[in-house]
């Protein structure tokens, strides 16, 4: 793995890419969607300042837990421009999320248990199916795969809601 000099404050997208294991391709991504910022040279080549490194192992790391990116851009952006996210950062953000990995891992431990019960089945819409439609209310009434179309409000109720 090439070493980046002290002296040197910025990076090519080859030399992110090599630091942070992240391939060239997603690098352009994460810019794409605002995660990492670069300028150009005169030259029209894309300079990273050294803070992006820390900042994509952040959106990394993030993303490994399941988080979404504009959930992780939003995070980013409450960071001072050309900071490197430090533990504190980390921590502060990460207990935000906590409520979402906890409703995923609830979800995850569901899809364990009942994933035998499902094999083969086919049909995704037993009574007792809590994958495929965990609050299936019209489970309770109607049987069989159906495609419920959504109900409109007609203009008074809408009126009255609204």
């Amino acid at each position: 793995m090439p070493q980046i000099p002290q002296t040197l404050h910025e990076l090519s997208v080859g030399q992110l890419s090599a630091r942070s294991g992240a391939a060239v391709s997603a690098l352009h991504f994460y810019e794409s969607k605002g995660l990492i910022s670069s300028r150009r040279t005169s030259g029209n080549q894309r300079r990273y300042s050294r803070d992006a490194l820390r900042r994509v192992a952040f959106v990394r790391a993030a993303q490994r837990v399941g988080i979404p990116l504009a959930t992780i851009r939003d995070a980013l952006a409450s960071l001072p421009e050309e900071r490197t996210p430090n533990r504190e950062d980390w921590a502060r953000l990460s207990e935000a999320w906590r409520q979402e990995l906890d409703e995923r891992i609830t979800q995850l431990h569901r899809l364990r248990d009942h994933l035998t019960d499902c094999i083969g089945c086919g049909c995704l819409s037993l009574e007792t199916c809590v994958l495929s439609n965990p609050d299936d209310i019209f489970g309770e009434r109607i049987t069989g795969s159906r495609l419920m179309p959504e109900r409109r409000q007609d203009p008074a109720e809408e009126q009255e809601h609204g």
